[in-house]
């Protein structure tokens, strides 16, 4: 079931699965939320919904995009995490400043399935399925990519969690004691 929401703001959580562009009646830009359980709309473009998730955050997608460059040394199609504690990984299935981009959450994908007419299907964990205009080498080089950035940013993180204790500045809060 979609139901459409008119909220400017939607918050993406580690349940979503993708955030799609699509046109409207109107041919406006408008959001497709995938989430586990449910699917809607919002009147928002896919980079506004993923900028806005990034500053929830503390960042920005600009922000997101220079540190995944800084890691990684990448340049085009910029894999992000909006959230590294709680997995949330995305990557854009274009270049974000085309209107058509969406963005996958990485953690979510089971398979990548080769279509014909330079379409790929992915094949979520929960058994959804979602078939993209973009070709299977594409989503294939995304997938790698963003497991390249999660794994060197994760190599970082338990890096300065090994370290001794009074190296870090404060421990999280959650972390148990």
């Amino acid at each position: 079931m979609i139901e459409e929401f008119n909220t400017p703001i939607f918050e993406i959580s580690p349940l979503t699965l993708a955030i799609i562009a699509e046109h409207n009646e109107n041919d406006v830009i408008v959001t497709r939320i995938i989430e586990e359980d449910e699917e809607f709309l919002v009147d928002q473009t896919p980079q506004q919904v993923i900028n806005f998730a990034c500053k929830f955050f503390g960042s920005s997608l600009k922000g997101r995009q220079e540190g995944t460059r800084n890691i990684c040394g990448f340049s085009s199609k910029i894999p992000i995490s909006i959230d590294p504690s709680s997995g949330m990984y995305f990557f854009p299935t274009t270049s974000p400043k085309n209107s058509k981009c969406s963005w996958i959450a990485h953690s979510h994908i089971g398979k990548l399935s080769k279509m014909r007419n330079q379409k790929t299907k992915i094949i979520f964990k929960n058994g959804k399925t979602l078939t993209l205009d973009v070709s299977f080498r594409t989503m294939l080089n995304q997938l790698q990519r963003t497991a390249q950035f999660r794994f060197l940013l994760d190599k970082r993180l338990r890096f300065l969690q090994q370290q001794n204790p009074e190296m870090i500045a404060e421990p999280s809060p959650l972390d148990p004691e």
